[in-house]
């Protein structure tokens, strides 16, 4: 099956952990990152200062420390904006 692949090209942090995206189909989308915090991996977001401190890189958005997250889980796993 040949499925598109999409990416963000842009992202602002939300409050409550969340961030909007817009995609390269230029589609805006809500990614919650709370579920990850537990994670050991992702907990440094929980610093109000690292999760606002968010920025695209060429495929992926991502934080200091390199923490980030692949451009499939950021788009199958976010909400449209309506």
């Amino acid at each position: 099956m040949n499925r598109e692949y999409y990416y963000p090209i842009e992202v602002k942090p939300l409050e409550d952990y969340q961030i909007l995206l817009t995609f390269n189909n230029k589609e805006q989308r809500i990614f919650d990152v709370k579920p990850y915090l537990d994670d050991i991996f992702w907990s440094p977001l929980r610093n109000p200062a690292i999760f606002h401190a968010v920025k695209v890189n060429p495929m992926t958005v991502e934080w200091p420390g390199e923490i980030e997250f692949g451009p499939d889980v950021l788009y199958e796993d976010s909400k449209p904006v309506t």
